[in-house]
């Protein structure tokens, strides 16, 4: 059982366990949903999540040594959302006919994700640097950390936030949406894109390329106005 526990502590500073055990659990999520036939509440991230946070619990590692691994897949965020640009292309012509509506839609969306979610924190009795942290949570991670940093907000505990986010979006937004009798993919993805980013935009191009494209779209432009509005909704709580 010692040679057993020092063989562990060996292995577990390598970054590249941490990597292969993220791409692994990843992997796992990823067959759970497709053995369910895709149910939303059975998404890829919330499975992987649920399984990487079992394994660091059970071995008592830090997130910091976790991450020096995973870090290279936290690399790959930045291409991935350049990427999205190519759909958005594919799309440009519906996108320019819905310029104003979308338009509309992102600025009422992205003040409502940072205000009610600040307001509710605050009246539960949040205050400092944790509400600060609260205010990006729909942008997607790498703009929410920095906005969380330029607003004095912890880096930590926004991109835990994003992440919960988008999980939650991902699993809500099609029945709720179903429920409301919305049929119009763009309506769908934009929604959908500017409320949980980037895991609720990969759930928007499993159901419909069109709703995939408006949602990357809504994703990249709520980042931008969440960088103008988050500063001004946790100034009026401060």
């Amino acid at each position: 059982m010692t040679d057993l526990t020092a063989f562990w502590s060996y292995l577990s500073e390598g970054p590249l366990l941490w990597l292969a055990l993220t791409l692994l659990a990843y992997a796992a999520g990823d067959a759970c949903f497709r053995a369910s036939g895709r149910k939303p509440y059975v998404n890829t991230v919330l499975v992987a999540v649920v399984i990487l946070a079992v394994i660091l619990w059970a071995t008592g590692t830090a997130y910091g040594t976790y991450f020096e691994g995973a870090q290279f897949v936290h690399f790959l965020l930045g291409p991935a959302t350049v990427s999205l640009a190519l759909p958005l292309f594919d799309n440009l012509g519906q996108l320019r006919r819905a310029a104003l509506p979308v338009a509309a839609a992102l600025l009422a969306g992205s003040a409502t994700a940072a205000a009610s979610a600040v307001a509710i924190a605050w009246a539960l009795g949040v205050r400092g640097e944790a509400l600060a942290s609260v205010a990006p949570k729909s942008a997607t991670a790498p703009v929410a950390i920095g906005i969380a940093e330029r607003i004095g907000g912890a880096p930590t505990l926004t991109a835990v936030l994003v992440i919960l986010t988008g999980i939650t979006g991902a699993v809500v937004a099609t029945p709720l949406l179903n429920a409301l009798r919305i049929r119009d993919w763009r309506a769908r993805g934009l929604s959908v894109g500017v409320a949980s980013h980037g895991i609720g935009t990969a759930r928007a191009f499993q159901i419909n390329p069109t709703a995939g494209a408006f949602a990357g779209l809504g994703m990249a432009l709520n980042a931008v106005a969440t960088a103008f509005i988050a500063p001004l909704v946790v100034a009026l709580f401060r």
